[in-house]
């Protein structure tokens, strides 16, 4: 089975709901599991972005880790996008591909992803599927811009969905300069948080400044990622 293939069953069986609970899920009085809504947008700390006339990054789904999850049917065997196994990680496709220009999502700026609905309860971190990304430099010149490893993007923010409850993360990632002149995207742990409810994403989300990793959590405003892998 191809990389396109997996990812596009992998992700029609998540959205139906064919996926198994985890066990940090829950479900109402009669064993119903109930849902929420992920919402997820994208921006850019600066970086070395200002190299750039235009960083767009392509995209296809996002994967979620669901916390304590159990093995099941579809969560077993080998993850054919990143040629590990598939710990049980969720997969969503896109139902087209979504594209972000870097530079045009500078300070509080943010773009939508989309909106999937999800089992209630917490997961372990979000990863974003990248496709591509086209660099052209201040000086007209294309260089070469890539994901660590060329493996999926890793936010390592825990979050919660809650039941008939907006949750919306919201993934920092900046291109940096290495030493051969080529670029490499990175996450930014502090600028990426997550939101609950009619919260929006402000200019201290944008600067790290908020406090707390997961304060938000429980009283339902707002969380900032942890930058460990």
């Amino acid at each position: 089975m191809n990389r396109r293939t997996y990812l596009k069953t992998a992700g029609v069986a998540a959205t139906a709901g064919l996926v198994a609970g985890c066990s940090g899920s829950t479900s109402d009085g009669a064993g119903t599991p109930t849902y929420g809504t992920l919402a997820t947008s994208v921006t850019d700390m600066p970086g070395d972005i200002s190299d750039f006339e235009s960083c767009v990054v392509t995209m296809a789904g996002i994967w979620v880790k669901p916390a304590e999850s159990e093995v099941t049917e579809t969560g077993t065997g080998a993850d054919e996008a990143t040629g590990t196994d598939s710990d049980d990680r969720r997969y969503f496709e896109f139902e087209e591909a979504q594209t972000a220009d870097l530079v045009q999502l500078q300070g509080s700026k943010t773009q939508s992803l989309g909106e999937t609905e999800l089992e209630t309860g917490s997961y372990q971190y979000l990863q974003l599927d990248v496709t591509g990304v086209e660099g052209t430099l201040e000086d007209g010149g294309e260089t070469s811009v890539e994901t660590p490893g060329n493996a999926p993007l890793k936010f390592n923010a825990e979050f919660e969905i809650r039941q008939d409850e907006r949750t919306n993360f919201v993934a920092d990632f900046t291109p940096v300069r290495r030493g051969n002149g080529s670029y490499i995207i990175q996450p930014v742990a502090s600028g990426t948080t997550v939101l609950y409810g009619d919260a929006e994403y402000t200019d201290e989300d944008a600067s790290g400044t908020e406090s707390g990793a997961m304060s938000g959590a429980d009283a339902g405003t707002t969380s900032t990622a942890d930058g460990s892998n």
